[in-house]
């Protein structure tokens, strides 16, 4: 137990830089308050690297006293990393170890207060039960892809989905109750950020049914500097890859146009025309956006999602001219989160026609209309 009684100017000069989390490399814990009841305290300790005695941990005869006071050897640490290095793990934590954990740490911290508004964006979360299972949304993962070309502005983010809800997608009423939901979260939360906040870039991750990512999409308008996000697979991560092995999306054009509009989005599995024409008693006309492999993880990069938003916009346009704009459009969507957020973001309220949104359930035998746009 360390005996030296550091100076105020030094515990303050530790604090700020460390800015009250632990220093040990991976931990990062707050020291300021108790994680489970979120009372404030002081959970610190302020551990040596060199002992300030010579037969402490790392000691020295010679540079334990003058090393005592000194910042450079000085990490904040929580209880169990304090333990760790100075009592049951010794030998594991060599004096060039914590220097570096130090150094990596304090750098770090540098670096995330030091940053431009022009590097900051809100991280928007909106997540929903899909079928049995509810959203995986979390804050490190989602913090994880936006740097270091951006830095989050909150410590959390902005959530948007309704919390432990057990209202299912089979239900009708998930979609009246999600839909309200989202529209009300999005005006406090977001749109309040737009207009007040001086940060005007956002990071959108979503999971949740289709039709409601098109739906988050369709508040990201086109007013919204903002980056949409797309989880993989392999590797399970949401950053984008640099992966570019993927030709061109196709429009297939139905072969009349006086019935019904319908697209079929067979992005991330093959949706057969059967499947849609059961649903209808009267004639329609089935447009498609697919491509040469749909499966589930074929959506890599941003360059792949740029090309989807391009032809998604020569879509709307042509379906337009064809059709007539006073026509509702009925979409069948299967397609990865990124695409369906971003479907919704290219749809143009005033210029487009309406959508009609379908979703595949099993429970409900096939697809069933959930929402109109």
């Amino acid at each position: 137990m360390s005996k030296t009684s550091i100076p105020e100017k030094i515990k303050t000069q530790l604090w700020t830089l460390s800015v009250g989390r632990c220093e040990y490399r991976g931990c990062n814990k707050p020291l300021w308050k108790d994680e489970l009841s979120m009372a404030k305290m002081n959970n610190a300790y302020i551990a040596h690297i060199v002992a300030d005695s010579p037969d402490g941990p790392r000691g020295d005869a010679v540079r334990s006293p003058l090393l005592a006071k000194s910042f450079s050897n000085l990490m904040l640490m929580c209880d169990a990393h304090h333990r760790l290095i100075d009592k049951e793990d010794v030998d594991g934590h060599p004096e060039s170890l914590l220097i570096e954990m130090k150094k990596e740490h304090e750098k770090r911290i540098e670096l995330l207060t030091s940053i431009s508004s022009s590097k900051k964006t809100h991280v928007i979360l909106y997540g929903a039960n899909i079928g049995n299972q509810s959203s995986p949304l979390n804050y490190e993962s989602a913090f994880q892809a936006i740097i270091p070309d951006k830095f989050p502005t909150e410590s959390y983010g902005v959530e948007l989905g309704i919390t432990n809800s057990i209202i299912k997608d089979k239900e009708d009423l998930f979609w009246e109750l999600e839909t309200q939901n989202l529209e009300r979260q999005f005006k406090e939360k977001v749109d309040n950020l737009k207009i007040h906040s001086p940060i005007k870039s956002f990071s959108a991750f979503g999971l949740a049914p289709q039709p409601l990512l098109i739906k988050f999409g369709t508040l990201f308008n086109d007013l919204y500097d903002v980056q949409v996000f797309q989880r993989h697979r392999e590797p399970e991560t949401w950053e984008w890859q640099d992966e570019t092995d993927f030709d061109e999306f196709n429009l297939i054009e139905p072969k009349e146009f006086n019935g019904l509009p319908v697209l079929n989005v067979s992005l991330s599995a093959t949706i057969t025309n059967d499947r849609i024409e059961k649903l209808f008693d009267s004639k329609i006309c089935i447009w498609t956006i697919t491509h040469n492999n749909p499966n589930n993880d074929f959506l890599k990069s941003k360059i792949i999602l740029s090309k989807f938003r391009k032809i998604c916009r020569h879509f709307f346009d042509i379906a337009k001219a064809k059709h007539g704009q006073d026509k509702k459009l009925h979409v069948f969507p299967a397609m990865p989160v990124s695409a369906a957020i971003e479907f919704g973001r290219i749809w143009m309220p005033k210029a487009d026609l309406g959508l009609i949104i379908y979703d595949q359930n099993k429970d409900r035998d096939g697809f069933y209309k959930t929402i109109e746009i």
